[in-house]
């Protein structure tokens, strides 16, 4: 950074003052998340909601069977067929997707069922033409949030991913699946609605048994582990025997909600106050990949405007004004540019924001791109770690999804150095030497891992484990 002039580097140094998080904070965000992890498994409940799944085993890899697997997303519909062989912790799968059309996410609920029913009919009849079934089992992966107090059940808290259907919201999304089912003759039986996080936990941990936490770091994050059902007080009025494990999906992005201790700057709180809920969802608005681009934006307009530096002087940014113009692979294209002067950095800015940058301007723009990256990435690892210390896990597999954790250049690595400082790990002997938590990339959880949970509590109810099932006489 020699060519950096003076004004600029006092810049730079303000904002890795701002966003750099020492081990010592590290440390500390780890224990409150602890604490607050036991918090949401009380009674009284906490920001975190510990959403208890009904999911009650890890697969043992030598399960059997064929199985349907629904995922409904913002943008399409999967519907994929999973053969669990007879060898251990092996699948085949057949898939199709189906797009979901923009119409149907605010129109009326009976045309979404409906249109959800056409596509199982279909995908079923082309891959069963002549066949007499007798039903197949289904694992519907909901990916909203909801509250289940049964696998076969989930009464949807709020629409998201630009869904907006009325009628829905506090209602038992399952009655409405399965009436469109019948009303098309349609073989299939709900077995299991599940979320992706829990089904990113099951399908990795059927292939390898040293999976113990399953996450998602994406457009948003979450994380789903296998609790005692005796640490889940407000579990306590099913009297199971307390060694039962229940899969626990955290729906960790609202840790910290009371802003007791995220490093939160200036633009974090900006972000907050700007977004549809002010107050909810303060972990992931620092983590996950919506805010990263955003983040950014902030900080730059910020230097444009207020600070001694002006970057982008006598330019006109108005591009740069709106919000959410830019998202997490905006900074991820500017972390991997391999030239040292930046020149792909530049034209991006051009191209994008029809922005003209000086070079000390693109060491700023590549510093302030390290710098949020990184904080995500240290502050992730304060969750993994948290599970990890309340469960006692001192090594472990964790199987992580979501495009943050797949394609932001460097995640991994960092999230690693932030373990290895929030646990003190020693120094590794070799380069090649595992860490003893160690974050993997999952196996597909909302196909092999809805089929799987479907598989695991058709067997459970089969075994007489009928607990958390409201329609027992749909498992036959």
């Amino acid at each position: 950074m020699a060519d950096v002039p003076k004004d600029l580097l006092q810049e730079i140094k303000r904002l890795e003052d701002m966003f750099n998080v020492p081990q010592a904070k590290l440390k500390a965000v780890t224990d409150h998340f602890v604490s607050e992890l036991t918090k949401g498994l009380t009674v009284e409940g906490g920001s975190i909601p510990m959403n208890p799944t009904w999911c009650m085993s890890f697969p043992t890899g030598y399960e059997t069977g064929t199985f349907l697997a629904l995922d409904m997303g913002g943008t399409n519909l999967r519907v994929c067929e999973i053969i669990l062989t007879n060898e251990k912790s092996e699948f085949d799968i057949i898939q199709s997707k189906y797009r979901m059309p923009e119409e149907l996410k605010t129109g009326e609920s009976d045309e979404l069922w409906e249109y959800i029913a056409d596509c199982l009919q279909q995908f079923v009849e082309t891959h069963h033409a002549d066949e007499k079934l007798e039903s197949l089992p289904l694992g519907f992966t909901f990916s909203f949030p909801a509250t289940q107090d049964y696998v076969d059940h989930g009464v949807l808290q709020r629409w998201t991913k630009g869904f907006d259907i009325a009628g829905v919201e506090g209602h038992d999304v399952v009655p409405m699946f399965e009436a469109a089912l019948k009303k098309r003759g349609v073989p299939i039986k709900l077995t299991a609605l599940i979320n992706d996080t829990t089904g990113t936990l099951i399908a990795s941990a059927y292939t390898d048994t040293a999976m113990k936490i399953g996450c998602i770091f994406g457009t948003g994050c979450n994380a789903a582990y296998m609790e005692d059902v005796g640490s889940v007080p407000k579990l306590a009025h099913m009297k199971l025997p307390p060694d039962t494990p229940m899969a626990i999906n955290c729906e960790w992005g609202a840790f910290d909600n009371e802003h007791k201790i995220l490093p939160r700057t200036t633009y974090d709180i900006i972000i907050d106050k700007e977004s549809p809920r002010p107050g909810q969802q303060a972990f992931e608005k620092m983590i996950a990949g919506l805010y990263l681009g955003e983040l950014f934006r902030l900080v730059l307009v910020d230097l444009h405007d207020n600070k001694e530096v002006h970057i982008f002087a006598d330019q006109d940014i108005a591009k740069l004004r709106k919000a959410y113009t830019l998202d997490s692979s905006f900074l991820s294209l500017i972390e991997e540019d391999p030239f040292e002067n930046l020149s792909e950095t530049a034209d991006l800015f051009q191209n994008k924001l029809s922005l003209t940058t000086t070079r000390p301007e693109l060491e700023l723009i590549r510093r302030l791109a390290e710098l949020i990256g990184t904080r995500a990435a240290r502050l992730s690892a304060c969750g993994v770690a948290a599970i990890a210390k309340k469960k006692g896990y001192k090594t472990c597999h964790v199987g992580a999804d979501g495009s943050v954790f797949n394609k932001y250049p460097h995640f991994k690595a960092r999230g690693a150095q932030a373990l290895r400082e929030i646990l003190d790990w020693p120094a590794k002997k070799s380069a090649k030497e595992a860490d003893p938590i160690e974050i993997l990339a999952a196996e597909d959880g909302s196909g092999v891992g809805a089929a799987l949970i479907a598989a695991l509590t058709l067997q459970r109810v089969r075994e007489g484990n009928k607990a958390g099932i409201q329609h027992p006489e749909n498992y036959n």
